[in-house]
């Protein structure tokens, strides 16, 4: 039963969605298992360029099965205006299946999230706004929506009068807004129910049956290890559980079907939003590498932080996941740099600490303790093979690998499909 996990090993946008194409016509099904639209893939294919915000990065493989898991958040019109967007490219999006045990954005908490965000004021999270924190809680509060509940008018409009009943009252108390009619929500959620319809299926029936053939599940994470609400740099997190244990919760799978798990790293450190970050470089080379791996949000357009590569990190998210490959990207940006800072452990009040901090405070006080190595100016695009690099930059994949707790089997150098270095194969 071949499933394989697919995941991020620090804070995002490490290029999941070209490790995911790099599989290709490989896999028989791609599962984005966690996550709403507060997050992106951008796949490169030839000249064209993808943005995916809420689809699985595997609706752009012909014969490939995108599946929704129930561990997602949907916004109903984020969903088809992007499968509008795909189907005006020419991109045929008829293969895709979505979890009938999902959870719908409801318009009420894409209010509430930007509200209490600005309400927050200092101490913000650095929230997309996109009504997924909310979502998340109301599922574990049991007040939540699912795909299901737009097949059944009855229902439905019982559960949004039950949240309604809590929301408004902090809606108009405490933020100083209108209260939402209950109708307003239901109407808006069942216009989408007739498009919604064909697409819902039992998906972890779906899995297991494919799993029992011996096809091949991709699990595909949305955000990554450091933004996980369990393992992440809490409470500058997600609201849902981004690392490998939280693949088969899901998608609907046992956890003896994942036989390989993948995590994708970049060859520095990006972020976006709030919280502490080590490597962060509020200078000129951190400038550099904004632009130089056009470091914009694929959702917000965000710019996003930008730090020299964290061992400690690397090493926690190997350990955490269970790591088996790791893919390093965009190793191309760093061209340029006469010596590229690897950060091997961080300075905490004096001691020096070569593992995660255990605690909130520890990690706000981490300063980074680096050892440099030679950088390269020669253009590594056209490479494809390790001896084609040139030798700094195999010393500096080398020097990653040992230290980072997974082997390395695979490196990005540029953005297109084919700009890869294949090393190990991800699959066999």
């Amino acid at each position: 039963m071949p499933a394989i996990v697919l995941l991020g090993a620090q804070w995002g946008d490490e290029g999941k969605g070209k490790a995911t194409d790099l599989l290709g016509s490989r896999l028989d099904y791609v599962v984005k298992f966690n996550g709403g639209n507060n997050a992106g893939h951008t796949v490169v294919i030839g000249t064209e360029k993808y943005a995916l915000h809420l689809l699985p990065s595997g609706i752009l493989t012909p014969g490939v099965v995108p599946v929704i898991g129930n561990g997602v958040v949907i916004d109903l019109g984020v969903l088809f205006g992007e499968i509008d967007g795909l189907e005006a490219r020419g991109v045929d999006t008829s293969r895709l299946v979505v979890s009938a045990n999902a959870h719908v954005i409801p318009s009420y908490n894409r209010t509430l999230d930007k509200v209490t965000e600005r309400f927050l004021g200092s101490r913000r999270i650095g929230t997309t706004g996109r009504g997924i924190g909310p979502t998340y809680s109301d599922k574990m509060s049991r007040v939540g929506i699912r795909v299901q509940d737009l097949f059944d008018e009855k229902i439905l409009r019982q559960k949004v009068e039950g949240a309604l009943a809590q929301k408004n009252h902090l809606l108009v108390k405490v933020y100083n807004r209108r209260a939402i009619e209950v109708d307003e929500v239901v109407d808006e959620l069942l216009a989408h129910a007739d498009r919604l319809r064909p697409m819902v299926a039992d998906t972890s029936l779906l899995l297991g049956e494919s799993l029992a053939r011996d096809e091949v599940v991709l699990l595909e994470g949305g955000q990554a290890t450091l933004l996980d609400v369990d393992h992440g740099t809490y409470p500058f997190v997600t609201s849902s559980n981004a690392t490998a244990g939280g693949a088969c919760t899901g998608a609907g799978i046992p956890p003896m079907a994942v036989t390989r798990v993948i995590a994708i790293a970049k060859a520095y450190v990006t972020r976006v939003g709030e919280g502490p970050f080590p490597t962060e470089l509020c200078d000129e080379d951190g400038e550099n590498l904004r632009q130089i791996g056009r470091e914009f949000g694929t959702t917000t357009g965000r710019p996003r932080r930008c730090g020299w590569y964290d061992l400690p990190i690397a090493r926690y998210a190997s350990r955490i996941n269970g790591v088996t490959d790791l893919v390093l990207t965009k190793l191309d940006v760093l061209t340029g740099w006469e010596r590229i800072p690897v950060c091997v452990a961080y300075d905490i009040d004096g001691e020096r600490v070569t593992e995660l901090p255990m605690t909130q405070t520890g990690f706000h006080h981490a300063k980074p303790i680096y050892e440099y190595l030679q950088g390269w100016t020669e253009d590594l695009s056209s490479a494809r093979t390790l001896a084609d690099l040139p030798a700094a930059a195999r010393s500096y994949v080398e020097f990653l690998e040992e230290r980072s707790g997974s082997r390395i089997s695979a490196i990005g150098v540029g953005p297109e499909r084919d700009q890869t270095v294949v090393i190990r194969d991800l699959l066999n």
